[in-house]
């Protein structure tokens, strides 16, 4: 029985996000607790790009309507990914992070908790241990000059008016937290899906619900004004996502603050800026806001941003009371620009991690595999 959780384990680690293996063994016992044997089984035959139950069933020679069955139920247990792809519906194996483990939103218990943070110092440095980043800071929307050109991947309201189906559930960090005891005082309802897709969340089996595009942008404003950092995954066409982080709790600000992962959270290509004349040198900024320490009290009781450690989020230029504080863009030398769409991201991290060659084949892959979802199957 253990074999087929260690195959599995194998198989997620082999993936561009990673699965590393540990002495302890910790990272079995979550798929333990994950997976029954036969849905690992079936977790080991799906590919990590998605595909239709029919075409799945050709490829394994079963009755497409059992399989359906099987694979919604494994997608309803947080098991594997389900989506709504050119009005289709399919399904994939999905990595640990970001995937399996905010999969378990529904699941989570006392055990799975202590489990994950377990085992966190451990994929902490895996996921954040090979270029490129895992994940992206996005500055807020309002305080940006309307004159600069902001970029798509760094417009969170640019992200939300291209898609067409919403959905808004708890976010996973703090629920994890407060199973352990430790519960966050930020709202717990912050973690926004969206797609392009019509009515993509009509069948979702994961907890949370469908919103409408008004109500997305709401919670995004609302978690500006309560300091939280939008994240999103560090690629710049398709998102999906936006988390709306604490430094407290949630995943990827503790891969840059508390495991200092080199790869985990890029930051934005923009830098909080102090007028001098107008500060009011409250400290709000500094002692309630910033996620990153990045500000400081100078000799003269003045406040001053350091650059090398500011992520561009901005949550400290909302609330500040006299205006006193704006974001910049970076110099040019200092931004980065994300790979183009997932696959880039993938096909490059898989290069990190493995080689050039392990990239090369990837992206082969990956090719070969698109062809055919294209391809009418021969009957």
């Amino acid at each position: 029985m253990s074999d087929v959780y260690r195959r599995l384990a194998k198989r997620l680690d082999g993936l561009p996000q990673g699965f590393p293996a540990t002495t302890s063994g910790v990272e079995i016992k979550i798929l333990k607790k994950i997976f029954a044997p036969d849905d690992a089984e079936m977790a080991l035959k799906l590919k990590p790009i998605p595909e239709t139950a029919a075409r799945i069933a050709r490829r394994l020679k079963k009755p497409e309507d059992d399989l359906r069955t099987e694979l919604d139920g494994m997608a309803s247990r947080g098991q594997i990914g389900s989506f709504k792809v050119k009005g289709q519906r399919k399904y994939a194996l999905m990595p640990f992070v970001v995937g399996l483990f905010e999969f378990q939103l529904g699941k989570m218990d006392r055990e799975l908790a202590d489990l994950c943070e377990e085992y966190a110092p451990h994929l902490a440095m895996t996921l954040g241990g090979s270029k490129p980043a895992l994940a992206r800071v996005v500055p807020v929307h309002q305080p940006i000059d309307p004159r600069t050109t902001v970029l798509a991947f760094e417009d969170t309201k640019t992200m939300i008016e291209g898609a067409r189906s919403f959905r808004v559930m708890d976010c996973i960090c703090r629920t994890e937290k407060a199973l352990q005891g430790k519960p966050c005082s930020h709202t717990l309802e912050t973690c926004l899906a969206f797609s392009r897709e019509e009515e993509a969340y009509d069948q979702f089996p994961l907890p949370g619900r469908s919103i409408s595009k008004d109500e997305a942008l709401a919670v995004l404003a609302a978690a500006e004004e309560e300091g939280l950092v939008h994240c999103t995954y560090n690629f710049q066409r398709d998102q999906m996502f936006v988390c709306n982080c604490c430094d407290c709790c949630c995943g990827f600000l503790r891969l840059l603050t508390e495991y200092h992962a080199p790869y985990g959270l890029v930051r934005s290509n923009w830098v909080a800026v102090i007028d001098e004349e107008a500060c009011a040198a409250c400290g709000v900024c500094a002692d309630e806001r910033c996620p990153v320490d990045a500000i400081e009290e100078t000799d003269d009781d003045w406040y001053r941003v350091v650059d090398e450690r500011c992520i561009g989020c901005g949550v400290c230029v909302v609330t500040c009371s006299t205006e006193a504080m704006h974001l910049e863009p970076r110099p040019e030398a200092e931004r980065t620009t994300p790979p183009r769409t997932i696959v880039d991201w993938s096909v490059r991290r898989a290069a990190s991690r493995s080689g050039p060659l392990k990239g090369l084949a990837l992206r082969g892959w990956l090719a070969w595999n698109a062809m055919r979802s294209t391809t009418p199957p021969v009957e």
